[in-house]
């Protein structure tokens, strides 16, 4: 090959490259776009793909939408959410928030919780449980909601998480990290329904627990570095 079809191939291969990079720079936005539940200009939270597939599909059922109902919060979605925005008189943004899921007939799934709970429950989580699997982290947060729940804890988030000496994170201090946004999600699907450990009200990690009171508790199931009991 001469010098000057080296030159024309060496040229081709970069402008390919860059090719690949863009589409796949685009492709990637579209798809980490995720809908903003929050009931104000603040992001508190990342809806849940569950939830994301509820909008699709209400969407869907409307005419506004026609694609897969599969929770990715694409440009396909955002331009659905910004149809049906604009023909029932609200702010044309794409984001799914308090306004547009009322007019949708969808409710954010937390119930009474506010939006300082799941900031609270986030980092409690991020806190407690940074280093675990995403279901673990899950997990760690269904235990705190499943305490709220349960009459023989404090029945609000802050609560449970306060109760002396409930939480290590609490008295060392990282409960005062600022949670990612795995937290965030983690905390987002647990208050949507999602409990892996069935109900448990504890977790430890046995290879550091100091009280041999958790022992005794029955195990349901462990993930991670956590047991989960009851």
């Amino acid at each position: 090959m001469d010098k000057v079809h080296i030159k024309s191939f060496k040229k081709f291969k970069r402008i390919f490259i860059f090719s690949l990079i863009a589409i796949f720079a685009f492709v990637l936005g579209g798809t980490l776009y995720a809908v903003n539940y929050s009931t104000s200009s603040q992001v508190t939270a990342v809806a849940t793909t569950s939830q994301n597939k509820q909008v699709q599909q209400k969407l869907k059922d409307l005419g506004y939408y026609n694609g897969a109902i599969d929770g990715i919060f694409g440009s396909k979605t955002v331009q659905a959410v910004k149809n049906f925005q604009r023909d029932y008189g609200l702010t044309v943004d794409g984001v799914v928030g308090k306004n547009t899921l009322a007019k949708l007939g969808l409710s954010s799934g937390n119930g009474s919780y506010s939006s300082s709970d799941i900031y609270l429950l986030a980092k409690c989580v991020h806190a407690e449980a940074r280093g675990e699997p995403y279901v673990g982290q899950v997990a760690v947060a269904a235990v705190i909601l499943n305490r709220v729940k349960d009459p023989n804890f404090p029945n609000t988030i802050s609560g449970v998480i306060y109760q002396p000496w409930a939480f290590t994170a609490v008295n060392d201090g990282q409960i005062n990290l600022e949670p990612n946004q795995s937290a965030y999600n983690a905390a987002s699907d647990a208050m949507n329904g999602w409990d892996p450990t069935y109900g448990c009200i504890y977790y430890y990690n046995p290879t550091t627990a100091t009280s041999q009171w958790i022992f005794s508790r029955q195990t349901v199931i462990t993930i991670g570095k956590h047991v989960f009991a009851i």
